[in-house]
């Protein structure tokens, strides 16, 4: 690595050290700190989200959002101000990798990918990133992909002033029934425009914003075509049908909502 390089790496490096701290992600020494800084910043996803700086898709990196086993997600702007939610995969996680052998075999447009676990996340950021944009173009509320490199998945940030909008178990909803029917809307949309199945719906990877339900975490989702994507279907809207007949909505069964979706009425 050049003398440059490794400047740039220093700098970038105190600078997202600085935002950890800020953030408060339970560091109790300093070795832990570098425990988690490791985990999450190698240098290739150093020089990842370095690259991003100089492109000027990213502006600002501010702080942890989201800390999961599999995931981090940062608050960040561009240069006109805009929000960015800026997902770090990690690379680093057995367990990770165990868990998307499922979703990315059986998907022909990973066919070829090496099974390491670092080509494994990689591949994978690139599908969240694939199935966002087939969403999104279809007109499924999702968060807007922007950009994508090895472990790093830049998107629209759903939230204000670097506060996510609330999951959908987190609120009480003013007219689910309306929320109801905009869900099943969005999962005809995917699968008949689309061509996809969620694979994961459930209240906990569902947003409200402004009222309005807002999908994300898609990285799972598979193309109609995957083995498994009828079984993945059904259970989506068991887990539909199960938390909006809690509300009291007057929801259709689990098969006439499959009819609805896959070939049935409009």
């Amino acid at each position: 690595m050049s003398k440059r390089n490794k400047a740039v790496r220093k700098k970038l490096e105190h600078r997202l050290r600085i935002v950890e701290k800020r953030d408060k992600m339970l560091i109790k020494d300093f070795s832990s700190e570098r425990a988690v800084m490791e985990e999450v910043f190698d240098r290739s996803t150093l020089m990842t989200i370095y690259d991003f700086l100089n492109k000027r898709v990213i502006d600002e990196i501010y702080g942890v959002v989201k800390a999961g086993k599999e995931a981090r997600i940062y608050w960040g702007k561009d240069p006109d101000e805009k929000e960015l939610a800026i997902k770090i995969y990690l690379t680093t996680s057995a367990d990770f990798k165990k868990g998307m052998l499922p979703y990315i075999e059986g998907d022909p447009r990973f066919a070829h990918v090496r099974r390491d676990t670092r080509s494994l996340v990689y591949a994978w950021a690139q599908k969240e990133y694939k199935n966002l944009r087939r969403a999104y173009e279809v007109g499924v509320k999702v968060p807007q992909p922007i950009a994508v490199e090895k472990n790093v998945l830049i998107m629209e940030f759903i939230g204000k002033n670097g506060v996510s909008a609330p999951l959908m178990r987190e609120v009480s909803l003013r007219n689910p029934k309306r929320v109801y029917r905009q869900l099943l809307t969005y999962l005809k949309r995917l699968y008949r425009k689309g061509g996809l199945v969620h694979a994961d719906l459930s209240e906990y990877n569902i947003m409200i914003q402004r009222g309005k339900p807002v999908i994300f975490d898609v990285s799972q989702a598979v193309l109609i075509e995957h083995p498994m994507a009828d079984q993945f279907l059904q259970r989506d809207l068991e887990n539909l049908y199960r938390y909006f007949k809690k509300l009291d909505v007057d929801v259709l069964s689990v098969e006439e909502m499959h009819k609805r979706v896959t070939s049935g009425r409009s």
